[in-house]
């Protein structure tokens, strides 16, 4: 599989002695902007990455800037048989710098194209870059395409000028307003404050990572998950390693991994109210589809689909053995990736590309297979439960927990979907074998009998009926304390950070606060984030890894508030550190957005329904009936005491 790696490096170089050792240099990081920061003396250096114009900008003022600007494909473990070539000319605006990498033996290249605007001064080519003297400001921009054959680098570098020329204006300020009207608004749907002291809140992150109990550091790592989390969704959603590393040899490719990973990062998609990210992962699935569906023909024979547990963005075939080959009868969703999506059915948010989102959604389940009228129990040979095996056999077993839950959740959606094939569809669904209990009282990891359970193990996929699915008979009483059980007995493994917050979401949907605080506590205490807040796969930052950053913000939401088309939970597994705080925005499954605050003696809930219709309210008192009218505002109080 090749890596998903960075196109080139662009180097911006001081005189000697003008760097960050010379001190008094600082770095800072807007989460509402995207906006990098970076300043010494008298100059300062901001980038980010438009949302709005697909482009990277980066804009350095200072009085009498002297820099040297080029771009370096020199970056670690390239392969030594690239075929590079540069370009440097002068231009009106000051210059224009290109950089094409053809992979070796490939008519696949990438080429890098940047605009250098210079305010003042002189600029001259020094190639493969340019030389800037005595200058005020320097705005760079840059876009990166890659393609076959070659690239139009002089259509790139007039797509480039259009930015600059076109209205409105042409500053840094401009091209920041258009990028800042996408990325703030999503960025700022959802906010928690966990009441924390303000002076921890104005300290760096570097030093509140040292301060692991602090509520300061949960807001701060809730703030930094949603902003990596939707930086490193757009044409698809995040990598392994989001959208970042800086070099060749990426950390399993830095691929889409469909197992457990990409689940669990766009797990508060829906939630958080980052429609961006649902949208993206909605868009991998649709690029891909055409190879689940020859996976299916070509390893069972099949109609449907059926996904590798790895794949790059440009493709999704399967060509090893059909053990570890996920097939779910069904599409994936937002969720995870053997969670079916389902259509909208909310006539107060009912705008075209609601409806949109919906046909596609339709036309993704009308791919699974038709039904037949059949008697007797169906299984499912062989069975994968993600990266495990049991204890006595191999990895291609039978009836593992989580495809017996996944081909039911996909088949229930078919039937609400699809009413012309809906008794036949749940008929299957009654027919697949039911979950068994093993002899220590855990929900079996494989529901074949014989097959004894492998506890020790970062995965907990055959707990998919607890989460990602709401509606699963796992959420009855006897069922549910079975997962328990299970859940108790598992063990962490290699400690890696997605294990644990994993168990932490399944904890709190079986309404175990202490669980999800101990398993919380184990990625921030065990020094999985780096001082950007981007985290690690294993402790001490060993591996760069997304899972940590983008997972942790699903797992406050739903130690906080849970939702299904018709019920909301209230405080189903509050943390013990955090007897007080306030949770706005967040988008619950039955049409409404709610605003949470909780004290040790009880909650307000504000509930901003877009439909009527009538929903259960789950609380520590209970469960009783609650009516929401489109447009009218419901305040809930509840006591906790």
């Amino acid at each position: 599989m090749r890596p998903f790696h960075p196109a080139f490096q662009l180097r911006v170089r001081r005189p000697d002695g003008d760097g960050p050792a010379r001190g008094g240099y600082r770095r800072t990081l807007d989460f509402a902007t995207g906006v990098a920061r970076a300043g010494q003396g008298g100059w300062t250096s901001r980038v980010f990455v438009s949302r709005a114009d697909d482009v990277i900008v980066q804009h350095l003022t200072g009085p009498g800037l002297t820099l040297g600007i080029s771009l370096d494909h020199r970056l670690p473990n390239a392969p030594t048989g690239l075929g590079v070539g540069h370009g440097a000319v002068l231009t009106s605006e000051g210059a224009l710098l290109s950089l094409r990498a053809r992979y070796p033996g490939s008519d696949l290249a990438v080429t890098g194209v940047t605009l250098v605007a210079v305010g003042g001064g002189r600029t001259a080519l020094t190639p493969p870059g340019v030389r800037v003297e005595g200058a005020r400001s320097v705005l760079l921009l840059t876009r990166v395409r890659r393609h076959t054959g070659e690239a139009d680098v002089v259509a790139e570098s007039r797509a480039l000028r259009d930015l600059l020329d076109g209205t409105p204006g042409t500053s840094y300020d401009d091209l920041l307003a258009r990028h800042a009207a996408a990325h703030r608004t999503a960025y700022e749907r959802v906010t928690l404050d966990l009441g924390a002291g303000p002076d921890e809140r104005e300290l760096p992150g570097s030093e509140l990572l040292t301060r692991p109990r602090s509520a300061a550091l949960l807001e701060r790592l809730f703030a930094a998950g949603r902003y990596h989390l939707l930086s490193s969704s757009g044409l698809f959603p995040p990598r392994l390693t989001g959208l970042w590393t800086g070099d060749w040899d990426t950390a399993w490719s830095g691929a889409f991994t469909h197992d457990a990973n990409l689940n669990l990062q766009t797990a508060s998609a829906a939630a958080a109210a980052l429609p961006e990210v649902t949208e993206a992962l909605a868009a991998l699935v649709r690029r891909q589809l055409p190879d689940w569906r020859d996976n299916a023909r070509a390893v069972f024979g099949t109609r449907g689909s059926s996904h590798p547990p790895t794949a790059t963005a440009s493709r999704g075939t399967r060509t090893t053995s059909a053990a570890s080959t996920r097939c779910t009868c069904g599409p994936p969703a937002p969720t995870g990736c053997s969670n079916p999506r389902r259509p909208r059915r909310d006539p107060g948010r009912a705008r075209p590309g609601h409806r949109r989102r919906a046909r596609r959604s339709r036309a993704v389940l009308r791919g699974l297979p038709h039904p037949h009228r059949q008697r007797g129990t169906t299984g499912r040979r062989p069975s994968y439960s993600p990266e495990n095996r049991p204890a006595n056999a191999s990895w291609g077993a039978v009836n593992a927990a989580m495809d017996l839950s996944a081909a039911r959740h996909a088949l229930r959606t078919a039937a609400a979907y699809h009413p012309e094939h809906a008794e036949r569809w749940r008929a299957l669904a009654d027919r697949l074998p039911p979950h068994r209990i093993n002899a220590d009282g855990a929900l079996a990891e494989w529901a074949w009998p014989g097959l004894d359970d492998s506890y020790d193990h970062r995965h907990l996929s055959h707990l998919y009926g607890v989460w990602p699915w709401t509606r699963s008979p796992l959420r009855h009483p006897g069922p549910a304390a079975a997962a328990h059980r299970a859940l108790e007995l598992r063990g962490a493994e290699n400690d890696s950070a997605h294990g644990h917050l994993h168990h932490a979401l399944i904890a709190a949907r079986l309404q175990d606060g202490e669980r999800v605080a101990h398993a919380l506590g184990r990625v921030v205490d065990g020094d999985f984030f780096h001082a950007s807040l981007m985290s690690a796969h294993y402790p001490h930052r060993h591996v760069y890894n997304a899972d940590a950053a983008h997972t942790l913000p699903a797992v406050l939401i739903e130690a906080l508030v849970q939702s299904t088309p018709g019920r909301l939970v209230l405080l189903p597994a509050p943390l013990p550190d955090c007897p007080s705080g306030r949770l706005r925005g967040v988008r619950t499954r039955f049409g409404a957005s709610l605003d949470l605050t909780w004290t040790p003696d009880g909650a307000t809930a504000v509930l901003r329904p877009s439909r009527t219709h009538r929903i259960d309210l789950w609380t520590s008192a209970g469960a009783e009936p609650l009516d929401l009218v489109a447009g009218e505002d419901r305040v809930l109080t509840v006591k906790t005491r």
